[in-house]
Formats: C-alpha cells, sequence, structure tokens
C-alpha cells in the first residue's frame, strides 16, 4: 500500500486537517458519532468496515484530538468513543458537504436523508459564506492571503 503525504507542515489551513479526516471512512465515522454512535461494533456495523481499516481510522481520528475514548456509558469494561471539542467543530464542514451532496450527486426526486432541526423538524438552512459586512461570498469575492 503506498504511503500517504502528510500535510502536517502545510502552510495552508486546508491542507492540514487532511492528515486526520482527509479519507471518506474518517469522515462516516466522524457522521455516525455525530448521529450518536459510540461504539467499535456500532461504527462497524454502521459502516460494513473491515475491523483493521476501522479501528486504524479510529486510532487517527484519537490520535488527532477529534475522537476521545471514554468509559463505556454502562459501566462495563470496554471503552467508547465521544466527540471532542475538536471533533464537534466539524459539524459547519459536515453540513456543508452534505448540502454539496444534495446538490450534486442526486437527482432532484430521488429520496434522501435530510438534515432537520430536531427541536422543529424543519429542514436546516442553507450555509452561507459571509462577508464581515454581511454580503454574501462567492469563490469569485475571496483571495488567499498569508496571514501575518
Amino acid at each position: 500500500m503506498v504511503k500517504r503525504t502528510s500535510h502536517k507542515e502545510a502552510g495552508c489551513a486546508l491542507a492540514r486537517p487532511l492528515d486526520a479526516i482527509g479519507d471518506g471512512w474518517s469522515l462516516l465515522i466522524v457522521r455516525d458519532a455525530f448521529e450518536g454512535l459510540r461504539r467499535f461494533g456500532e461504527f462497524q456495523r454502521s459502516l460494513g468496515l473491515a475491523r483493521n481499516i476501522l479501528s486504524a481510522r479510529l486510532r487517527n481520528l484519537v490520535d488527532h484530538g477529534i475522537l476521545q475514548l471514554v468509559p463505556a456509558s454502562d459501566g462495563g469494561a470496554h471503552h467508547e468513543y465521544a466527540l471532542t471539542k475538536k471533533g464537534r467543530g466539524l459539524f459547519p464542514l459536515m453540513v456543508a458537504l452534505r448540502q454539496w451532496g444534495e446538490d450534486y450527486f442526486f437527482e432532484i426526486d430521488r429520496p434522501r436523508v435530510r438534515l432537520v432541526d430536531r427541536k422543529t423538524g424543519q429542514a436546516v438552512k442553507r450555509l452561507e459564506i459571509r462577508a464581515q459586512d454581511g454580503r454574501t461570498l462567492d469563490v469569485d469575492d475571496t483571495v488567499t492571503l498569508l496571514a501575518e
């Protein structure tokens, strides 16, 4: 298997997180953690992933501080995986990716899972990128500069 290139020294804030979440399985594990899954077996049943691959992805997410190992909620001898503050910080990214997927990977009349407000049952509002003055921004309205 080809070893992946690390981006931990990159000057780009988009490249650095790829070591932690740059593969599809890791993002799906985080998705499942947002849905309340906490145990190895729960992730395995949801994803149908081989034990060794799931173990490696979970270990990587723990090593990067996205998940943490916590005592089992039932008091058992095993442990569970819980999102950290850093992991919960992925929520806007996950919503953006979900909305992009809805726009470009489903036919209009195709059934799909929707993200809704737990309190109201209403669909979550589309994410928007805004300038400091409140204007909606598009890719043509931004530039990447080196921060000082």
